[in-house]
């Protein structure tokens, strides 16, 4: 399974992710957890002792530069198109009770758009994680899906969008929607967060009532202060668990009838 991960920022998609490669490393998965977020939180959230240790792979330079054959950062350079990317996830993936890690760093340098050796290197890589490993994949994104071409977004078996109840978090899962639809993605499920009330959860359904829901996360202190101790927050709150099982295993089922 080939699961992404997205949602407006804060809205608790790198907990979902987290949550889930966990779950899937649990169950006997051989996982890899993709951290395509720019503010790269995910190896802290995993528990990692070290996560600002974890280099991300768009800035392993002398790597890039042997694969594409052009140095990051150098204008005018001629770049393979193709590098090979097979050996990497083994290479440079951190380790953590079943789950491997890889930390992708920022594609786009301004005004370059994907066009450089680090964003070529990337892409090549990511394709090679959605369409030629047979592992369960979890990939945190930011917002906005723009790791995902045309191609490997519909190697994706599932888009989450994390919501939580308010106008502008909803305003991103219309865009992430819609930017999702004309790549090709279409299997596209909600999962609602930091739902205090029944109105909150009202909210949300009422405001996205074409969308698949796979669950609704209730709020929890007890998950911020764990996180701000630095503490593990995955036994923080027994509903929290409760509910991240039930989306877990509404996963599983769609793997099962696919």
């Amino acid at each position: 399974m080939k699961l992404a991960i997205s949602g407006k920022g804060g809205v608790g998609k790198t907990l979902l992710a987290a949550s889930l490669a966990r779950r899937f490393a649990g169950s006997g998965y051989s996982v890899i957890a993709i951290d395509a977020d720019p503010d790269a939180n995910l190896a802290a959230t995993l528990g990692f002792a070290h996560p600002e240790e974890i280099t991300p792979i768009s800035e392993l330079s002398d790597i890039i530069e042997e694969r594409t054959g052009a140095r990051p950062g150098r204008s005018g350079s001629f770049f393979k198109l193709n590098p090979r990317v097979d050996d990497l996830p083994e290479q440079y993936s951190a380790r953590l009770d079943g789950i491997k890690l890889m930390v992708m760093g920022r594609i786009k340098r301004g005004g370059t758009g994907c066009y450089c050796p680090e964003g070529v290197l990337l892409q090549a890589l990511l394709s090679h994680l959605l369409l030629q490993r047979n592992e369960v994949v979890v990939m945190d994104m930011e917002a906005g899906i723009e790791h995902l071409a045309r191609g490997t977004a519909r190697a994706v078996d599932k888009l989450i969008v994390v919501v939580e109840p308010g106008h502008r978090s909803i305003e991103t899962a219309l865009t992430i929607h819609k930017l999702a639809q004309d790549l090709g993605l279409l299997s596209i499920s909600i999962v609602g967060n930091k739902i205090k009330t029944e109105a909150e959860k009202e909210f949300i359904t009422a405001s996205l009532p074409s969308f698949d829901f796979l669950g609704f996360i209730p709020y929890n202190q007890a998950i911020i202060d764990a996180d701000m101790a630095g503490k593990s927050v995955f036994e923080a709150s027994c509903r929290v668990a409760a509910e991240i099982e039930n989306i877990f295993r509404k996963l599983l089922t769609v793997t099962q009838n696919g």
